[in-house]
């Protein structure tokens, strides 16, 4: 297990395989979910220029460690890493990356899921967005639920 907090930008497939080649799961690993959540230009109906995501040090990769603990004790899995960005965000970075790998592809799936949605819920993270005019603080995260349109 692999969590990280990084003030530096990251790129998601780069950094996939450089976990790749340090792991040694010897064919043990029959499927991987990935999770990468990037900035968007756009929030509750406005155009967003960047963020500032703070966060509480040392409470946050605790928060962030026992969320992948209860996943490893719901599903078996392999291996799990996370990264998470603090600080400024530009429009288009990657914020987050989750990637669970088990032997079975619901196992990766649904903790990667699971993971993912307890992390925006839980963890003590603080969005700021820079507006055109003016700044403010995220009170609410999305739902990551789909709802499915008739």
């Amino acid at each position: 297990m692999r969590i990280e907090l990084r003030s530096q930008a990251f790129h998601p497939w780069s950094e996939l395989e450089g976990h790749e080649r340090r792991m040694s799961l010897s064919g043990r690993c029959g499927a991987a979910a990935i999770f990468v959540g990037t900035m968007r230009d756009f929030n509750e109906g406005e155009n967003v220029q960047g963020m500032f995501l703070e966060h509480y040090p040392g409470m946050t990769e605790t928060q962030l460690q026992q969320i992948c603990e209860s996943a490893a004790e719901r599903w078996t899995l392999l291996d799990t890493l996370v990264l998470h960005r603090v600080g400024e965000i530009s429009v288009g970075d990657a914020i987050v990356l989750v990637c669970v790998r088990a032997a079975h592809r619901g196992d990766a799936f649904d903790a990667c899921r699971a993971i993912m949605e307890e992390l925006k819920h839980h963890a003590p993270f603080w969005k700021k967005e820079t507006l055109v005019a003016t700044e403010r603080w995220v009170e609410k995260n999305t739902s990551g639920y789909a709802v499915k349109k008739s």
